[in-house]
């Protein structure tokens, strides 16, 4: 019985704890009661913590959009982390676009043309859709469960203690009513001592809060520091699908021209298509060490000398700066060499434009 009491008597205590809450809030609404305001710095200090979780929360989202930018399996993904379980593996985009081209080259013949450049391309899908699942692990260990801690666990407390802030400043503006209210001096010295008391736990759990909120400083820096290993992620990820491309793009200007032509020909003469794959074999087994030694003859004699030659554009090149010239592919330019240029670069003009351009992008003409 001992026990029902109290817990009847607590009930009833939370009760009119409850209803005096509600009572001050609506009078406050309707201004027909006083407000005890928070200081300035306070009040600083939980709107840079709202404008933080806020900010988090657009930046988190858009960062798993851009990572994953399927939504369907970003539900998946989001539903088998709640269950502690492993999401089934499955090819990202690049790799099953890579699978697909590897297939189709197989199946058209690796001895083509085109099937040998599928197969290739198809590689480079595939080692770019490695790095993508690389980028992704990165980004979610470094960047996004920090961010995802923050709005779970540092801001769920903060908006604990700030509700609790609220709750003691509500008794504190109730009891100060209660004490304007009050006629009898015992009354009035019941409702003074409920003032200072509610003051005190006020005063305290500001001083909590405040605490809490100072934190977002830290915060904000550790944030910073998880940026940079975002960004450091996507660096070594772009530059790793440039090198990819780069190579791709290597291997397959080496051999352009020879099977355009092949192709061409498979195609008005169908007669000698039986034996294009092993004519293209061996041309392209013997074509590059030649022609490779005579463009590198060709721009050392260019180099040496103060002359200038005509040159084939092979593919586009966009200019990176303005030292540079934009070309292109099939365009012919004038090119020729400077004292202490780069070995890679040659100066490249075109009517009045002229800058830089790379050398592996042409084709010395004779």
């Amino acid at each position: 019985m001992n026990i029902m009491d109290f817990n009847m008597k607590k009930l009833a205590a939370d009760a009119g704890t409850f209803l005096s809450r509600a009572v001050q809030f609506t009078e406050e609404k309707l201004g027909q009661a006083e407000k005890t305001e928070l200081d300035a710095h306070l009040e600083n200090l939980l709107s840079k913590a709202e404008c933080t979780k806020q900010w988090t929360e657009k930046i988190m989202k858009q960062t798993e959009v851009l990572l994953q930018p399927n939504p369907n399996a970003r539900i998946e993904e989001f539903f088998y982390e709640k269950l502690d379980r492993k999401a089934p593996s499955r090819m990202n985009n690049p790799e099953l676009l890579g699978q697909y081209m590897i297939d189709a080259g197989n199946e058209f013949g690796p001895g083509t043309a085109y099937g040998n450049a599928l197969i290739k391309c198809g590689e480079t899908q595939k080692q770019i859709g490695t790095a993508d699942r690389e980028l992704i692990q990165t980004s979610a260990i470094n960047f996004l469960t920090p961010l995802r801690n923050f709005i779970e666990g540092d801001y769920k407390t903060i908006t604990k203690e700030r509700k609790l802030l609220q709750n003691k400043r509500l008794d504190l503006d109730a009891a100060k009513t209660r004490l304007k209210k009050a006629k009898v001096a015992e009354a009035r010295a019941a409702s003074e001592q409920e003032v200072r008391i509610t003051q005190s736990e006020f005063d305290r759990q500001a001083e909590i809060t405040r605490l809490l909120l100072e934190g977002i400083s830290s915060t904000h820096a550790h944030h910073l520091r998880c940026l940079n290993d975002f960004v450091e992620a996507q660096m070594t990820y772009y530059a790793q699908c440039y090198k990819y491309m780069l190579d791709l793009q290597k291997q397959l200007g080496s051999f352009p021209s020879i099977f355009l032509s092949n192709n061409n020909q498979s195609s008005s003469t169908p007669v000698q298509s039986v034996s294009t794959p092993s004519v293209l074999a061996s041309a392209s087994a013997s074509l590059p060490s030649v022609s490779n030694s005579v463009v590198t003859s060709g721009i050392s004699e260019l180099k040496s000398s103060s002359g200038s030659r005509k040159a084939r554009v092979l593919y586009d090149y966009d200019a990176a700066n303005s030292s540079e010239l934009s070309l292109l592919a099939d365009e012919v330019i004038t090119v020729y060499s400077i004292p202490g240029m780069d070995s890679d670069w040659l100066m490249g003009e075109r009517g009045n434009q002229k800058g830089k351009v790379p050398i592996t992008y042409l084709e010395l003409l004779n």
